[in-house]
């Protein structure tokens, strides 16, 4: 297949890159600056901002699938800013889809766009998007996602996948910052230390990718459809972050605070940065003392049966192969 993938330079995406070339797919990647490791792939590299309407629709060109990767994280930061590469630039994707004819698009999602703050145990695709949104983050990137579930037709095949808390080797944002803050003495255990998270290995949520791609068509049973991704193995949060610790070399995590507390100071540190025009992002929001105390964990049978998804590397055998 010939394949564009945007943010092919990101941690999932050159992940999805290496996966393609490796059966021997012909890789197109949409990046904002050359990338060394997508050059010695060999694949082809278009340099594009995917705020650009018109480098978006000229890396479309020509193409089988669109695996569309490219985001902006975060739980801080101007709606502007995530609106524009989230929601817009998806809305790029979709019209550059749409002047081609490409025929199949794979939208990467977050579960966050389920998240009300609340706990979420076991749940499936069925869980409506919330009634608040606690970041910009989770907000745009539902926006996103409906606009490419509502884009599914005869002529263009869509889906969204939802991996959860990617990580494993050349991760540089969530373990990175985790081990940051616990040499600082910045990490606190929020809740009563018993909730479970799901996690997906990044190689896991890469394959996922090219399930996806291989089984959309039009009026395949994947079209129109979004999917929880995950190792669909729900760990006890503050216990894998101890694991972690200790393969650092680091010490666990001993204070603790409650989830209604870190909600609270989230709230008042939200609005006194905004208030305050403050540089950075505060070290707690809503969001994130809700992902650290609530637990969320997914059902994959959807992905399971539909795209014919399972986690072929293991918790544990992740864990051994990190280096941190």
């Amino acid at each position: 297949m010939k394949v564009l993938v945007t943010g092919a330079g990101g941690f999932l995406g050159l992940y999805i890159v290496e996966q393609l070339v490796a059966r021997g797919d012909r890789v197109r990647a949409l990046v904002r600056r050359p990338v060394e490791a997508l050059d010695r792939l060999g694949v082809e590299s278009v340099y594009g901002d995917i705020r650009e309407a018109s480098a978006v629709e000229a890396a479309c060109a020509e193409q089988d699938v669109v695996i569309h990767a490219a985001a902006v994280a975060g739980i801080w930061g101007a709606w502007d800013h995530f609106y524009g590469i989230n929601t817009l630039g998806t809305r790029h994707v979709l019209a550059g889809c749409r002047w081609h004819g490409v025929p199949r698009l794979v939208y990467t999602s977050s579960p966050s766009v389920t998240f009300s703050g609340e706990d979420q145990e076991g749940v499936d695709e069925s869980a409506p998007y919330p009634a608040r949104w606690l970041c910009h983050y989770q907000h745009t990137k539902a926006l996103a996602e409906q606009e490419v579930l509502a884009a599914n037709s005869a002529a263009l095949a869509t889906c969204s996948l939802r991996p959860h808390l990617i990580w494993g080797p050349r991760d540089r944002h969530l373990v990175p910052r985790l081990l940051d803050r616990a040499r600082c003495g910045q990490l606190r255990r929020v809740g009563d230390g018993t909730n479970r998270i799901d996690m997906v290995h990044v190689e896991n949520a890469a394959r996922a990718h090219l399930l996806a791609a291989d089984v959309l068509a039009p009026n395949s049973i994947a079209a129109g459809r979004a999917y929880f991704i995950s190792n669909s193995e729900p760990v006890n949060c503050w216990q894998f972050i101890d694991q972690l610790l200790a393969r650092a070399g680091l010490p666990p995590v001993r204070r603790s605070i409650s989830t209604l507390a870190a909600w609270r100071i989230g709230a008042t540190m939200e609005a006194g940065y905004r208030l305050l025009r403050l540089p950075g992002e505060p070290r707690m929001t809503r969001f994130l003392a809700a992902q650290l105390g609530r637990s969320h964990w997914f059902d994959i049978t959807r992905a399971r049966a539909e795209l014919g998804y399972a986690p072929e590397i293991s918790m544990s055998a992740g864990l051994e192969g990190l280096v941190v």
